[in-house]
């Protein structure tokens, strides 16, 4: 078998390849017609276009609140993009942010978003501002390609700058290298985008016209679904690495890196009309040395790319390869691409978790702060002026900036004389610290969901909040206020915001209407239960409560809440909760 082209036939070949492979085989390398599209005048693109659109960077998506606000015009849609920044490891500098967040007043919503993969979203982008948003974004040193798509994503590990330990940041370079490779070849992106309006020249940073098309490891149509990869180190699993296709767990003594323990087959997404999908946590696969990760990866990456469903989508991600083969056929085909047997696993797994918010020693005479931004939304309303106070921070103090799987941020190289500098400007304009919001707060999450998320089918990062204001009373109350648990909303079962493998899990089910969740827990590498179903919003919290106060009766000592529900079973909680729920009813 050739290593350079996809040969071997996908799984379930003899079937009609779908709308999306059709596209993408006929697009010349994500070309399309998206550039003849790009000037034609119309609102938006049409259907092949916005699949080959996310191999760029963008959705195109439909703010559903705004067309029917639209006199007369209900029908109309209101488009607009959604467009994604790759941030591998999430790290950037000042000036990136900075630029970032003038771009989000310039041509979208005036907010930007800090996803659940450490990477930027801006919202509201019309079309006629695509180019030249890309084109600010290369000039800022960044890059949409790949962001979204069929393609390796934004590939995370831990942010935090801790140079006391020296294995931190050969983690970051090893992803850095291996972003690097897994990123698609085409020039596609550089004609389409980063073409000069007046002379008509393509950037040198792309290439030239006259360089080859040639995609290595996707081949012409790239891969049956999109592609997540994480870095994580035992101790600290802050980027979920059990809920991607592919993650490395780092192995390691006295600083120095041994290896990596390689994991395949996580993902999270489910469509609820389709039994046949499911959330799923990556099975441990092999173990590497550090110089075989790009190897191990691109074997991988060409198994899915060979062996994965082209005829549905919904069953197209590499768990659900590595379910049809079994596990030990894919190991086996994995080595047939690496070109040698896959060592076992070291048996160093997670064990610890830290998402760093607060104020951290790096180790180098500096600091580094981690600030919880809810949801990931900066943004200035009324008194609460966030997006303001970044800038203020940004500007002001130049830090480094690092990006978290929780959608916060990390300003690093910091002086101990920053500290009441950063807490002054937060409080000036109407913002908490870190350390002034609870526990509950911190460890909270949501995707976008409505209005513009063509997938949900109910409230998400609008309502999440609310619903701590609700829960943090309560939480006080039962004297829980310091324990971490992980509470993960999300508007559709596709699950952006990881809710299958958190300690309370919430998932639109319908509009104001959810499924609860229960029983995994804070290292991310048990999948939870459903506990129940149906569940109007406004019942949420009371649920939610009823299951605390179970926690809080019959825990044993240090026992987690995900540990808890685990042990007891979900109908164990729910048989206690729906008693203490009645009881509370009848004393009401």
């Amino acid at each position: 078998m050739s290593d350079d082209q996809p040969t071997s036939p996908a799984a379930g070949a003899a079937a009609k390849p779908t709308a999306v492979e059709v596209a993408k085989t006929a697009s010349n390398f994500l070309r399309g017609d998206i550039a003849r599209e790009l000037a034609d005048g119309a609102p938006g693109f049409g259907k092949g276009s916005i699949q080959l659109l996310k191999n760029h960077g963008t959705y195109q998506q439909d703010d559903r609140e705004a067309r029917k606000a639209r006199e007369g015009a209900k029908s109309a849609r209101e488009i607009s993009f959604m467009i994604r920044t790759c941030v591998p490891g999430g790290k950037l500098t000042a000036a990136q942010l900075l630029a970032a967040l003038d771009l989000g007043d310039a041509v979208g919503n005036g907010t930007i978003r800090l996803t659940t993969r450490q990477s930027i979203q801006h919202h509201g982008v019309v079309k006629g501002d695509l180019k030249p948003f890309m084109q600010r974004i290369h000039d800022i040193q960044m890059s949409t390609l790949a962001a979204c798509g069929d393609v390796e994503r934004n590939i995370m590990c831990c942010p935090a700058p801790l140079h006391n330990n020296p294995v931190r940041d050969e983690m970051q370079a090893t992803l850095d290298r291996l972003a690097q490779h897994l990123a698609p070849r085409t020039r596609a992106y550089y004609e389409i985008w980063l073409t000069d309006p007046d002379t008509g020249e393509k950037t040198l940073a792309g290439g030239t016209s006259a360089d080859k098309d040639v995609e290595p490891i996707y081949g012409p149509t790239y891969l049956p679904r999109k592609f997540k990869t994480a870095f994580a180190l035992p101790e600290d699993n802050c980027t979920d690495v059990y809920a991607n296709d592919l993650g490395f767990i780092v192995v390691h003594e006295n600083g120095k890196i041994l290896g990596y323990n390689v994991l395949a087959g996580g993902g999270m997404g489910v469509t609820p009309s389709a039994a046949k999908t499911f959330p799923a946590l990556a099975k441990r696969l092999g173990f590497v040395p550090p110089e075989d990760v790009l190897a191990i990866a691109e074997a991988i990456v060409k198994v899915q790319r060979d062996f994965g469903n082209r005829s549905d989508r919904k069953t197209a991600r590499l768990k659900y390869t590595i379910h049809t083969m079994g596990l030990d056929a894919f190991r086996a085909k994995v080595e047939e691409y690496f070109g040698k047997p896959l060592a076992p696993c070291h048996p160093a797994d997670i064990h610890g978790f830290d998402d760093h918010i607060g104020w951290h020693d790096q180790g180098d005479r500096n600091y580094f702060y981690g600030f919880n931004v809810e949801n990931g939304r900066v943004h200035d309303t009324g008194t609460f002026r966030l997006k303001t106070a970044l800038r203020r921070i940004l500007h002001d103090l130049k830090p480094g900036v690092r990006i978290t799987a929780h959608q916060s941020l990390l300003f690093t190289g910091l002086a101990v004389t920053d500290r009441e500098r950063i807490t002054k400007i937060l409080h000036d304009h109407g913002v908490k610290t870190s350390e002034e919001i609870s526990t509950l707060r911190r460890w909270s999450m949501a995707c976008v969901a409505l209005p513009t998320c063509g997938l949900a089918v109910a409230e998400s990062e609008r309502v999440l909040p609310g619903l701590i204001d609700s829960l943090e009373p309560e939480v006080a109350k039962l004297g829980l206020s310091n324990d971490a648990f992980t509470v993960r909303m999300t508007g559709c079962p596709n699950a952006c915001a990881r809710p299958y493998n958190s300690d309370i899990g919430i998932v639109g089910r319908t509009l104001g209407k959810y499924t609860i969740f229960l029983g995994g827990r804070l290292l991310g590498d048990r999948l939870n239960e459903q506990y129940k179903d149906v569940v109007p919003f406004e019942n949420l919290a009371q649920e939610i409560t009823a299951v605390l106060a179970c926690f809080k009766a019959e825990r044993k000592p240090g026992e987690t809440l995900g540990d808890f529900c685990h042990r007891k079973g979900v109908d164990g909680v729910r048989s206690w909760a729906d008693q203490w729920l009645a009881g509370s009813r009848g004393h009401g």
